[in-house]
């Protein structure tokens, strides 16, 4: 079997890399941007740093702002009649993982309208043609929706988040500006910072794993651990380097997958509403030491990647013990809850159920079936 990597055509990494936006629009001889940006960055005047650029180079654009937090079927088929209607012929999406996820959905069903009631593009749909070209500016570290083949999508109306990969999706290019991400309010980093450490712990456990997304998957979760407190205090160095930690995860996660942690996430996220790197920080702990006895040597690495002292000198069930003593000590002290209030023993059979037939389930390198979720989930009670 060959092993396959993705990546976007380029990247631009640091402060200041926007500007790198307005060299990309012209050398690809774009003509007007759809800019799908959150009603709260334009509030606070973080997507008017990419468009005052446009303003400056006279570059034409419209911005599309219908997006949630967990975007919906209907703030994608919204956008798609928008950006119809707008002459647009490229996307920027300026945000986190809503605003990218919304972006990839409208420019794969314009590029494929057979797939315009959106349901149909769970999992790998089989569409033909790359979606529009997409601009990625990501404003939260921690998605890393810019880089990755990924979206999800909520189905209110079946309280339900589907997981879309399709290659076509890949954004052209992605900027990864810190200053970008410096108005992100300390708990917003840090659930976005522990949805990075996710993405980068589960991509390095998962079944596809091989040695080159092995090599990107340890490297984040080195970066990530030793600079997300320094995010929290909004410290430029922690900015940096967490901007930079996400990024690599998903160069990594993108090619191989995730596990439960996610899948349980995504579930916790369309039932509660419950922020997904919060879901996804709850969850990573309880995974991994479900897991733990699947994994090999892995979690020695991962606890060395955390900065745990002695691990060579630790037997196996020590070593494992102090990765997941790692994860649980990030966690805490970025700020994140270890239980969730909202969860009641009655919904148990729909999580688990919900979460077993996640697009990410299949990943997880420990088979897990609908009563082991339920478990799983009691834990956060």
């Amino acid at each position: 079997m060959a092993n396959r990597i993705m990546l976007n055509q380029a990247s631009y990494h640091g402060s200041g890399a926007i500007a790198e936006i307005v060299t990309e629009a012209k050398s690809h001889g774009f003509s007007k941007a759809f800019v799908c940006s959150d009603p709260d960055l334009i509030k606070f005047q973080v997507t008017s740093k990419v468009t005052d650029l446009l303003d400056q180079e006279g570059l034409s654009y419209e911005v599309y702002s219908d997006i949630k937090a967990n975007p919906t079927i209907q703030n994608v088929q919204n956008g798609v009649a928008a950006f119809k209607a707008s002459g647009a012929d490229y996307i920027i999406a300026i945000g986190g993982g809503s605003s990218m996820d919304t972006a990839k959905a409208i420019g794969i069903i314009i590029a494929n309208p057979e797939f315009e009631d959106v349901r149909s593009l769970e999992g790998t749909a089989p569409t033909k043609k790359p979606c529009v070209p997409i601009i990625a500016v990501p404003t939260t570290a921690g998605t890393a929706a810019e880089v990755t083949i990924n979206y999800v999508i909520t189905d209110v109306e079946r309280k339900r988040k589907f997981v879309c990969v399709d290659p076509h999706d890949m954004p052209i290019v992605a900027i990864v500006d810190p200053d970008m991400m410096s108005s992100m309010p300390k708990g917003l980093t840090a659930s976005t910072g522990m949805d990075a450490l996710t993405h980068a712990i589960e991509g390095y456990t998962t079944k596809a794993a091989w040695e080159m997304t092995d090599m990107f998957h340890l490297k984040a979760i080195e970066i990530i651990s030793r600079s997300l407190r320094g995010a929290v205090a909004n410290t430029q160095e922690g900015r940096e380097g967490t901007a930079l930690g996400q990024y690599i995860a998903g160069m990594g996660f993108s090619n191989v997958g995730l596990g439960i942690a996610h899948s349980m996430a995504h579930t916790l996220g369309a039932v509660y509403d419950t922020p997904h790197g919060v879901a996804c920080a709850m969850m990573l702990p309880i995974v991994m030491e479900y897991n733990a006895d699947c994994t090999g040597e892995k979690y020695r690495e991962i606890a060395r990647a955390m900065g745990v002292k002695g691990v060579d000198d630790m037997d196996q069930e020590t070593y494992r013990k102090a990765a997941v003593d790692a994860v649980r000590r990030l966690s805490e002290d970025v700020g994140i809850p270890s239980r969730l209030e909202a969860l009641k023993e009655e919904d148990l059979p729909f999580l688990a159920e919900s979460a077993h037939a996640d697009a990410c389930a299949p990943g997880n390198p420990k088979d897990a079936g609908v009563e082991d979720l339920k478990e799983l989930f009691r834990k956060l009670m």
